[in-house]
């Protein structure tokens, strides 16, 4: 019953921060002449980027976990990817919170921006397409889990990062805040070099000489070799 009450509690949680989440959205695309079109760039890969992982999300929930590493310092760096990587931005464009901390950058930076979240866009696909029931959101191991090396994962390890590193990068391009744009690139640099390093000893752990090979050929974000 006990474990019945906190899936209860936290489907609940789930729903409330969804439905927050919309109307944050719904009121950013209203305010859209007064955001801008990078502003307005940025809601688009907002909403691509939460298409993509749902349905991975929904599906893997099921899955069974046998290794965990789940600890405070695990759930204080997601907590944070959230809040600078949605929260954040959603508040600003939604209810112009923080419009005190605005900064001005020329369209040709607002380009850049948009030019590496296309393709951080199609990383992020195809890193979840390519990894399917191997996918965690955290630091975990299923009942199962294969060490995969095809597709992207061929040539890198860790397209995924990849990804999030290219939307991090284009965040304050297109969405010009110190607070709502700039501060996910502290946010996921210390995501990045605490819970890397501890992922890739899990994944030792786990596939041991397989994963010391497959580190030897794929580089972490880009290909080693692009022969």
């Amino acid at each position: 019953m006990a474990v019945q009450k906190k899936s209860m509690i936290r489907s609940g949680i789930g729903a409330i921060t969804s439905l927050i989440g919309i109307v944050l959205l719904v009121l950013a695309v209203l305010r859209w002449r007064e955001i801008g079109w990078p502003a307005m760039l940025w809601l688009v890969a907002f909403f691509v980027q939460t298409a993509i992982r749902a349905p991975y999300s929904i599906r893997n929930a099921k899955n069974t976990i046998s290794t965990s590493q789940k600890d405070a310092v695990e759930v204080a760096l997601l907590m944070g990817m959230f809040a600078t990587m949605m929260v954040l931005p959603l508040l600003y464009l939604g209810l112009g919170v923080f419009s005190f901390a605005d900064y001005g950058l020329p369209e040709w930076a607002a380009a850049v921006g948009a030019a590496l979240m296309a393709i951080s866009l199609w990383l992020f696909w195809r890193s979840h397409a390519d990894l399917g029931r191997n996918w965690s959101p955290g630091l975990e191991v299923r009942d199962g889990h294969e060490l995969v090396t095809n597709g992207i994962y061929a040539r890198i390890r860790h397209p995924m990062y990849a990804a999030i590193w290219g939307a991090a990068a284009a965040q304050p391009l297109l969405v010009q805040n110190w607070i709502a744009g700039f501060l996910v690139l502290p946010a996921f640099a210390l995501m990045w070099f605490i819970r890397v390093p501890k992922e890739e000893a899990m994944m030792r752990r786990q596939f041991g000489p397989a994963y010391d090979a497959y580190c030897g050929r794929a580089g972490r974000l880009f290909p080693k070799r692009f022969a």
